[in-house]
């Protein structure tokens, strides 16, 4: 198997940031032949990376660092009031697990999440294509998590098991459903099944200042940020 200090690393160009306007990025990726188990996985991760689809990637902009990698330590987190009440919309909801596929009805509901959440981004239109490279290929730690009303599916979290935590790949839902909160549940739901299987953390990705569609992460707390090389805790 491929160690941490023998792993190659390649970078991308310059691109158009998919977060900042008007900002130049740059990606640097883990090397996409090697082989990388769920050590070596789990131990990147601690170390600022994610995941999309089968690339373990992190940013590594020489003249930014907005890109603030943040995971909440499940045993010491704490409930406010607005997740109390998101437990209470979605207490009868069923939660079962799900090995990653593609199906019509997950794409249904993905496609008209994309179309109404992110319609401005990248991923806009969405395709069968892109679910598949994005959420179905990838690794043997991926999980779907399914969350039914009376057997209609409202939402999907997809999360990886890493040794010390999961991870949070993406989280798509009906957006018609607003007095559920149901992206504020998946993530309650995320951390509580990291704790129910005695794990650490629920690592969240990136943290971004500027970028308003990532203000979320902050409500959950106490939180740690990855910065200098260093997992910094914030408290509640």
């Amino acid at each position: 198997m491929t160690s941490l200090s023998e792993l190659k690393f390649f970078t991308t160009p310059a691109h158009d940031c998919s977060y900042l306007d008007g900002k130049q990025a740059v990606t640097l990726f883990a090397d996409p032949i090697a082989t990388i188990d769920t050590d070596l996985y789990s131990a990147l991760s601690a170390v600022g990376f994610r995941r999309s689809g089968n690339h373990i990637y992190r940013p590594y902009c020489q003249a930014c660092s907005a890109c603030i990698p943040v995971r909440i330590p499940v045993t010491q987190f704490i409930d406010k009031r607005k997740h109390r009440r998101a437990r209470k919309a979605n207490e009868t909801l069923i939660v079962t697990k799900h090995s990653p596929k593609l199906t019509e009805e997950y794409f249904s509901l993905y496609e008209r999440y994309i179309s109404e959440r992110h319609s401005d981004g990248d991923m806009f239109p969405a395709s069968k294509d892109q679910f598949q490279s994005f959420l179905v290929d990838g690794r043997v730690e991926a999980s779907f998590y399914e969350f039914r009303s009376a057997g209609r599916l409202l939402a999907v979290a997809v999360a990886d098991e890493l040794n010390d935590g999961l991870s949070a790949i993406y989280t798509f839902f009906d957006t018609a459903e607003q007095n559920r909160a149901l992206g504020v549940f998946a993530v309650l739901w995320l951390i509580r099944e990291a704790q129910n299987q005695n794990l650490d953390y629920l690592y969240l990705g990136y943290w971004i200042k500027q970028c308003q569609k990532m203000n979320y992460k902050m409500e959950y707390k106490p939180i740690e940020l990855y910065v200098n090389n260093s997992w910094i805790g914030i408290e509640a």
